[in-house]
């Protein structure tokens, strides 16, 4: 790097800022979807690498020039795809600091501050959550990672307590282990299963209540058949189609009785025990073994971030932790955090940016951007329900809204057209069998207006479809 290009750096800094800052000013009145696709950006990038360095300012400009017509404005109040939030301000700005700080999060002779930070919004997450003060928690990159690392240190207990180190022999001829989950889990979960090598043919499937919840009964009968051996019950907290949480009490009630490891996918759903109003769903969450939740859904901070929390500190470590001769600080007698609990080394230090957002936030603002979530959600639905040819088909019971609004064609036709339209983003989802619309109402920033602003797209759009068959 040159002399000159030191000098530059305030100046680029300042340039980005701007144009993070210009980008989210506008997201009230921007189009939600992408007008380029993604091979119309890559064709605007069409050049061979230049010998020579080109000034920062002049690289900043070419990105924001090509990548702007590809740019889907899923941190703005109209996005409702993906159940993923935007990114609150105080958020934003410690992560821009973060990105400047440039630290790597794997222990504390790296960066004392980025554990630290992750020490205390981890342990502001938990008394949020109801989680038990003495849980580790891992700052992993999102919902996949959290289920992966809770069931990493599920299959290292279970097949312990059956006399197999896996850590140490691996899976070949290690004792079988039965993960038993609803018929309505996460994908997430079957990934992380393949990852782990227990592989999907270790799932036993459950099914599922009207409202997409395990069936506390069924899982009971399940339990009761299978043979003697180590089993893992992953339990949900908030259906990715329904919004629906399992009956953890009764889950893990039965669990407990064969001696199982209960891991609790609580992607977006687990932020409903942060609410008074919505806590009740989560009742006997307290009692698991992991969970896993996500930062960038409903507490609105930015990608990737995830949490990974485990009731046995000394099981999680065993199960991801490691060492090496030339890792400064991976000494044993060390507080266990960062690199101990997730997949990852080189990680970026997503402790300042959550913390952030709880300090913006408090207890209270927490509670209120789920409860304001979880209204307008209502209103959505009923509002949908009022439309001709429109029905909302589940319980809207925290920030999910599935709606039928024809057939399979008609449905597929109308979620292409309102991400094209531009005025909102929302996607299409197959539940019990039946191609329908899914609204999740995840952002900040989202007022009734948006709310309404989208059910008149729906409507609007839906009669022009059906008109023209």
């Amino acid at each position: 790097m040159t002399d000159a290009s030191q000098d530059d750096i305030r100046s680029a800094i300042t340039q980005a800022a701007g144009v993070a800052a210009d980008y989210r000013e506008g997201l009230r009145e921007a189009r939600v979807g992408a007008v380029s696709s993604r091979a119309e950006v890559a064709s605007t990038l069409e050049v061979e690498l230049q010998d020579g360095p080109i000034p920062a300012a002049d690289v900043i400009d070419e990105l924001v020039r090509a990548a702007g017509p590809g740019l889907t404005s899923t941190a703005g109040p109209r996005y409702f795809g993906f159940v993923t939030g935007g990114t609150l301000d105080a958020a934003l700005a410690a992560e821009i600091v973060a990105a400047g700080w440039d630290q790597c999060a794997f222990n504390e002779a790296l960066s004392p501050a980025a554990l630290a930070f992750e020490d205390v919004a981890g342990r502001w997450l938990k008394q949020l959550l109801g989680l038990p003060a003495s849980a580790s928690v891992g700052f992993v990159t999102g919902g996949q990672a959290a289920n992966t690392v809770g069931l990493a240190a599920g299959r290292w207990h279970v097949l312990h307590r059956h006399g197999w180190d896996v850590g140490r022999d691996g899976l070949n001829g290690a004792p079988s282990i039965r993960v038993v989950a609803g018929v309505e889990r996460h994908a997430t979960i079957d990934r992380a299963l393949r990852l782990l090598g227990l592989g999907e043919r270790a799932l036993v499937e459950v099914r599922a209540l009207s409202s997409g919840a395990m069936d506390v009964t069924a899982l009971v009968r399940t339990l009761d058949a299978l043979a003697a051996g180590p089993v893992i019950v992953c339990a949900q907290a908030g259906n990715v189609n329904t919004g629906a949480c399992d009956d953890l009490a009764g889950v893990i009630a039965a669990a407990r009785a064969v001696g199982a490891w209960v891991h609790v996918d609580g992607a977006f759903g687990l932020w409903a025990a942060a609410s008074p109003q919505t806590a009740y769903r989560t009742t006997g969450l307290e009692r698991a073994d992991s969970w896993a939740c996500d930062g960038h859904k409903w507490l609105n901070v930015p990608y990737d971030t995830g949490y990974a929390f485990c009731a046995h500190p000394e099981v999680h470590a065993s199960a991801l932790a490691y060492t090496a001769s030339y890792l400064t600080g991976q000494v044993a007698g060390r507080t266990l955090g960062g690199g101990d609990f997730v997949p990852e080394s080189s990680r970026r230090a997503r402790g300042f940016a959550t913390w952030a957002a709880l300090r913006s936030l408090g207890r209270l603002g927490v509670a209120a951007l789920v409860d304001r979530c979880c209204a307008l959600a209502q209103r959505a639905a009923a509002s949908l329900d009022g439309l001709d040819g429109v029905d909302v088909v589940n319980d809207v019971v925290l920030n999910q809204v599935l709606v039928r609004v024809g057939d399979t064609d008609l449905t597929n036709r109308l979620e292409q057209t309102i991400q094209r339209e531009g005025t909102a983003w929302l996607g299409a989802t197959t539940w019990r069998g039946e191609r329908l619309l899914r609204l999740s109402v995840s952002n900040w920033s989202t007022t009734e207006d948006d709310i309404d602003a989208v059910v008149a797209t729906i409507g609007r759009l839906r009669d022009e479809l059906a008109a023209a068959g």
